[in-house]
């Protein structure tokens, strides 16, 4: 994972999700017609079925323009990764790779074992 996030939180209301991961969240943004967002998604859920606690939530950025905006998305796949409390750590623009998602994801799982969590 590339970037830096933001530390901005996000509730699962925002997400339009039942509910964020007790421990973290994989946020998808991807679009209908996109490749590698096919790609990005099965790299996501195996990483989200792996880790007990993780939630995998894949947002379609045509219909939710205005998150899309907010959030500063410029290209599908954009994946962000939440800690338990909905705070984005990091996030990346792209096809991840399996193993950049994992240890992403150590970090937000980090967060939480430091109290950093809801």
């Amino acid at each position: 994972m590339d970037g830096q996030g933001t530390g901005r939180r996000l509730t699962a209301a925002e997400l339009g999700a039942g509910s964020l991961g007790r421990r973290a969240t994989l946020v998808q943004f991807s679009t209908a017609f996109c490749r590698p967002c096919r790609a990005t998604r099965q790299v996501l859920a195996e990483v989200a079925g792996m880790v007990e606690g993780v939630a995998h939530v894949e947002i379609d950025a045509e219909s939710r323009l205005a998150l899309v905006r907010e959030l500063g998305i410029s290209a599908t796949p954009t994946v962000l990764v939440l800690d338990a409390a909905g705070r984005e750590v990091r996030r990346a623009a792209g096809q991840p790779r399996k193993a950049d998602v994992i240890a992403a994801l150590g970090l937000a799982v980090g967060n939480d074992d430091r109290g950093g969590g809801a």
